[in-house]
């Protein structure tokens, strides 16, 4: 459904109905007959059919609107690096947090080498499509020079500890 305009013409339900069942139905883990009964409660009468049609019709350019209104992280992130015990076995975690709060991403690895922090670092920079202006990590001693910070491609990042 690419990027092509919604037109609604020749529905004969208004605008707002149909946006809110195509939402009802994409944003609630609900099937086409319990949208319909929330509807039926509001006092309007729709088929689960009519509505499993306008999900079809709108819901990819609905959902396509939504990711673009979604707020881009901020060019502040801080990086969290720890070991934890998964099973009994020591692994090592990895979460990229914006300024925000907000966590962009988390990695689990079996060790801590430069291998698997660039692969943590492409993957981020590929979901995010955004590069930091400042990475910030704790206090450690162990972070004078880490594998993940020393790994960061070329660009400029300033790393800062806290």
């Amino acid at each position: 459904m690419g990027s092509a305009s919604l037109s609604y013409k020749g529905h004969r339900y208004p605008v707002e109905v149909i946006s809110h069942c195509v939402w009802l139905y994409f944003r609630f883990p609900l099937s086409f007959r319990e949208v319909e009964e929330l509807m039926l409660e509001r006092g309007i009468v729709v088929s689960h059919e009519t509505i499993r049609r306008w999900c079809g019709k709108f819901g990819q350019i609905y959902a396509n609107a939504l990711r673009r209104r979604q707020p881009q992280p901020r060019d502040k992130w801080h990086l969290d690096e720890v070991f934890i015990k998964i099973n009994g076995r020591s692994r090592y975690l990895w979460r990229a947090v914006n300024q925000d709060g907000h966590v962009l991403d988390i990695l689990v690895q079996n060790r801590r080498d430069k291998a698997a922090a660039r692969r943590f670092f492409r993957r981020l920079f590929k979901k995010t499509r955004t590069v930091p202006r400042v990475i910030i990590t704790d206090n450690l001693r162990s972070y004078t020079a880490p594998p993940t910070v020393r790994s960061c491609p070329p660009w400029s990042t300033a790393h800062t500890r806290a």
